[in-house]
This record gives structure tokens, C-alpha cells and sequence, in this order.
């Protein structure tokens, strides 16, 4: 800190570390801007936008540090370090500005969120992260101009839309046609959306074509697939790291053996699949056209309710129309696609394949687990069942550790202190902290077996446990700090489905067992309520108004549904 003028001589300064941790530091004030706008960009609605405190501070900062050195105070210092938390807090998962006074809604965005297919099938709003705006797919009317006769035709479309996560103005938008698909895409509910680069694939039959979408709506060269491709290696979907993907059944089909395998007309399976055709999965450039990968992978009996033609969303992204007379399909597969793994289930298959090429999960029994991607680096590839189970795998896919429990990563992070995995659901119905390979680092018993990582930050490891209360617990020592327990009654018992951060405190989307939902923001440090807000109130009345998926993109709050956007602050 500074010294007093009247003292004379140099002026001496603390200096900070931009990724020290500082659980106690002032927040950032309420209302604050989090982001420049652009040159005559405002919210949606024309009103400017009142988010969290955001990039000016990096312009600010050096400028009021030159301020306290004339006039000799070091209170500045408090904002800098703020200022350096908050642009950390931009670039971590479930990274959020400024948490720490209730939120207010900033702007919103009006009309269909997803592709009309993904919105038919009850698939939700599939978005992606893509640099520092949100991305879907929007259905919009298409007007076609015939060139002879000057009459126009309408027909419904899809347009690629980005929104600027801090403004909701339309930072860009691609016209796809009547018919696409474009990926990696997904849910932040249930897995990672964030992405460097999008494939599209248009059109349909001989005129099936990609390109490839990325930073600031950049478009590659359109480039038409060959249908021969399609009757050798199967139907097409976006893929990662900019491919196509094509899935399909390798064998002979005679080669399938149901076994007792049986399924009665109201959809209750049972028996085993004994035999099927193997999946061939195959990568190609989405621009070139060019094979970068291929891997089988062998089929393995299976029980039948993981054969039903009910199970998943098929590969070629049609849905799956139940037939009671016969529910019973070997060949059935599916996948979640994201921008570093692909998840494959369905008869005989529970397996992962890395952007790169490598097998993982064949281990796995289809149905009881499945392979995920951390965000450090690696994977894990989870078994539940009697015994719960994770195998720990490096970037480079060779398994490295296991452990005897349902190993996670937290759902939020501050971007300070090591990598941790918790262990929840092992022998003991404790928690245990993990390295990366799987080096324990300390164990702790936790009342009510654990469900979710729910945030890293402050040092604090934040659990919830099966009863709904969350346990913020020393992150390097596994000593509790604190309890929050909202269960109350049947009716008013409180659940945590998502988490984010700031970097002193962390926000817990809640529902209701009786219905309805609500935010509430705790200190990391203390667990000490700093603010909450239930579905009946009119702030945000997420229940009413949307009742979405919460996301952080570029450190603001977005409450996304297929019916709209809407940025928090």
C-alpha cells in the first residue's frame, strides 16, 4: 500500500497476483457494466444494458492506479485486484462477473432457440459457445425469388444466430436453408457446449453439403457431399474439431442373435441381446473431405432396454417413432457430440471416441456408465451398479488411475488452486479428493452420500449431498467450513441443479419439490447467505417467465429456453 505523502520519500506498493486467491475482497459494485459496447449496439429491447462490472476496468484500472500515486492512497489496490478477478473470471467455466447482489434482468431475446428438429423431438435449446457469444440454430421464413417470373415463395428455414452475451444484439447470423443441422451443439444441462468452430450440414439428398463456421460468423467454402460416402459409411453429422462424422452398422445382419430378449407394448424390456452388428465411426475434414480417423467398435451383449426403438435419438438425427408390434431394434445407436468427445450408446454400444481418434469405454456395459471429457485435460470413464467405479484417463486416452467411487469435476471453477476430482458414492459414503491421475489427497465423511462437484473457489471444495444440503469443505484438507441446508418440508425443500462463481461467491440454481425455482448466492469462505430470490418474485421469476438453462458466456449469466434469451446481471 502507499505511504503517507507527508512522509516523504518512495512510495511503496503490495504487489498483487492476478490469480491469488482473495475469499474477503470487496465485490464489484452492483449494476456495474460488464462488457464495452460496440458502436451503436444496445440491448435488444434499445435500453442500454446493466450488467456487471467488465472490461472498462482494464482501461480504468492503470489510470486510477496513477490517481492513488498522486494522491497518495492505496485503496485503489482493492478495485484493481477486483478488476483482475473479474477478466479471470471471463475465461473459467462458470465463470460469472459479479454474483454478489441479486440479479436483474439485462435484456432478452425473443424467438425459437434450436433447430425445428431438436424442438420437435422435446430435445430442448441446443446452443454452443463460440468465442464470447451465444450460437443456435433459429427457424425464420425464407423467401425464394423465382429469376423468369419475379414470384416469390416462402418456406420455412433455419438461420445461424450469435448473440453478444453481454448486449443481446445480433453479432452476426448465417442463413442455412430449409434443412440443418449444425454442431457440436447441446445443452448446457447435461454437458459441454463450448466450441472453437461449427460444422453445418445442409440441404438433403444429392444436395447434402457442409461448411464449416467459425470465429465472427466466418464461413469456409460450401463443400457438397458425395452420396457414395453416405452408402458406404453411413449418414453424416457435425463433428468435432471440424469433421463430419458418418456412424453405421458394420457385418452381417443375420449375425444378430435376440436371445430372450423380449418387450411388451407398453415398453417394458427384458432378457439380453446376445448378438449384433459392430459401429463403425469414421472422422473426415468437413472441408477437405479427407479421412482423418476411423475406429470400430465390437458389439457386446446387451440388456434389452438398451434395444428398444424408443432408446435415444437415432445417428441420423431423425426421431424415433415407438412401434409397439415390434420395439425390439439391434441396429438402434445414437450420440452426444461434443467438442471434444463423442458418446455413443444403444444396442451393444456404450463406448467414447476422442477428437483425435481413441477408443475409450469399451470396457463399460452398455448402459451402466459412461466416458466423459475434463476440462484440465483427460477423461474419466464411469461404472455404476453395485459398485461405483472410475477409470482415470490422460489427454492422450491411456488410463492413468482408478477409483472406487463416481469421480467429477466441479461444475464451477475460479480458475485458482490445483485440479481436483471429488470421489462421491464409493464404499464408505464419503467424499475424497483426487489429483488428476488419482492420488488421493484427503478423505472426509460427509452425512448423506454426495451427488455433485457443485464448485471450486476460494479454496473451497462446494458439495451437495443427497439430502439437498451443500457443505463447503477446505479444499486442500477436506475440513468443513460450513453447511447450508434448505431442505425444509416435502413442499418446500430446496434443490441445487446448477452452479456458478465469481470468485467469492457461488450462486446455486434451485428448484422446489413442489415446483418453481429460485437463485441463492453464498459466500465460498463463511457459506453465508448474501442474497436469495424465490420463483414468486418478480426480479427474476425464472419459473414464470422461462424456466430455462442458466449458462455463463464470457462472464455474464444467460437464461436460455426455445422460446428465448435473456441476460442476467
Amino acid at each position: 500500500m502507499a505511504r503517507d505523502p507527508d512522509q516523504g520519500g518512495a512510495f511503496v506498493f503490495d504487489l498483487i497476483d492476478d490469480g491469488a486467491t482473495d475469499p474477503e475482497g470487496p465485490s464489484a459494485p452492483p449494476g456495474a457494466g460488464s462488457e464495452d459496447e460496440p458502436d451503436g449496439a444496445g440491448s435488444a429491447s434499445g435500453e442500454p444494458p446493466s450488467g456487471g462490472a467488465g472490461r472498462r476496468l482494464r482501461v480504468l484500472a492503470p489510470a486510477a492506479a496513477v490517481l492513488a500515486i498522486v494522491f497518495g492512497t492505496g485503496l485503489v489496490f482493492d478495485g484493481v485486484r477486483d478488476g483482475a478477478r473479474m477478466d479471470r473470471m471471463r475465461d473459467v467455466h462458470g465463470g460469472v462477473v459479479d454474483v454478489s447482489a441479486p440479479l436483474v434482468e439485462t435484456w432478452e431475446w425473443e424467438g425459437d432457440v434450436g433447430s425445428p428438429s431438436a424442438l420437435e423431438e422435446g430435445l430442448g435449446a441446443e446452443v454452443a459457445v463460440l468465442g464470447d457469444v451465444l450460437v443456435f440454430e433459429s427457424g425464420a421464413d425464407l423467401v425464394a425469388v423465382d429469376a423468369a417470373s419475379g414470384a416469390e415463395t416462402v418456406e420455412s428455414g433455419t438461420t445461424l444466430v450469435a448473440l453478444d452475451a453481454a448486449t443481446g444484439a445480433e453479432a452476426w447470423s448465417v442463413p442455412l436453408g430449409a434443412v440443418a443441422d449444425c454442431g457440436p451443439m447441446g445443452s448446457a444441462d447435461w454437458g459441454e457446449v463450448t466450441t472453437t468452430k461449427l460444422v453445418c450440414l445442409t440441404g438433403s439428398g444429392a444436395d447434402r453439403a457442409v461448411t464449416v463456421v467459425g470465429p465472427d460468423g466466418v464461413v469456409s467454402a460450401t463443400r457438397v457431399l458425395d452420396p457414395a460416402d453416405t452408402r458406404r459409411f453411413g449418414a453424416a453429422r457435425p463433428g468435432p474439431d471440424g469433421t463430419v462424422l458418418r456412424g453405421d452398422r458394420v457385418g452381417r445382419a443375420s449375425t444378430t442373435d435376440l436371445g430372450d430378449a423380449r418387450c411388451t407394448d407398453m415398453g417394458e424390456c427384458s432378457g439380453t441381446v446376445e448378438a449384433g452388428q459392430d459401429l463403425t465411426l469414421r472422422a473426415e475434414d468437413a472441408v477437405t473431405g479427407e479421412e482423418r480417423w476411423r475406429v470400430t467398435i465390437p458389439f457386446r451383449p446387451t440388456r434389452a432396454d438398451q434395444c428398444a426403438n424408443w432408446y435415444g435419438r437415432s445417428w441420423d438425427g431423425g426421431s424415433t417413432a415407438v412401434d409397439v408390434t415390434d420395439m425390439l431394434d439391434p441396429s438402434a445407436f445414437g450420440a452426444r457430440i461434443s467438442s471434444g468427445l463423442v458418446q455413443l450408446y444403444g444396442c451393444g454400444i456404450e463406448a467414447a471416441v476422442t477428437a483425435d481418434g481413441v477408443l475409450l469405454g469399451t470396457e463399460i456395459e452398455p448402459g451402466t456408465g459412461s466416458v466423459d471429457r475434463l476440462r484440465a485435460g483427460g477423461y474419466t470413464g464411469y461404472a455404476f451398479g453395485e459398485e461405483m467405479r472410475t477409470v482415470l484417463y490422460d489427454a492422450a486416452g491411456d488410463a492413468v488411475g482408478e477409483i472406487d467411487a463416481y469421480a467429477a469435476e466441479p461444475v464451477a471453477v475460479d480458475g485458482v488452486g490445483p485440479d481436483t476430482l471429488v470421489g462421491m458414492g464409493g464404499p464408505g459414503g464419503g467424499v475424497g479428493a483426487y489429483e488428476p491421475d488419482g492420488t488421493l489427497r484427503w478423505e472426509a465423511e460427509v452425512p448423506a452420500n454426495s451427488q455433485m462437484f457443485l464448485a471450486q473457489v476460494a479454496g473451497t471444495a462446494v458439495i451437495l449431498s443427497g439430502t439437498g444440503a451443500v457443505r463447503g469443505l477446505d479444499l486442500m484438507t477436506g475440513e468443513e467450513r460450513w453447511t447450508w441446508d434448505d431442505s425444509g418440508s416435502d413442499e418446500t425443500a430446496r434443490y441445487v441443479t446448477r452452479a456458478f462463481t465469481d470468485g467469492q461467491f457461488v450462486l446455486l440454481a434451485t428448484e422446489y419439490a413442489s415446483g418453481g425455482t429460485g437463485l441463492v448466492s453464498l459466500d465460498a469462505v463463511s457459506g453465508e447467505v448474501a442474497w436469495e430470490l424465490h420463483g414468486d418474485e418478480d426480479t427474476v421469476d425464472m419459473d414464470v417467465r422461462f424456466g430455462g438453462t442458466m449458462l455463463s458466456v464470457d462472464g455474464n449469466l444467460l437464461e436460455v429456453t426455445p422460446n428465448g434469451v435473456r441476460g442476467l446481471g
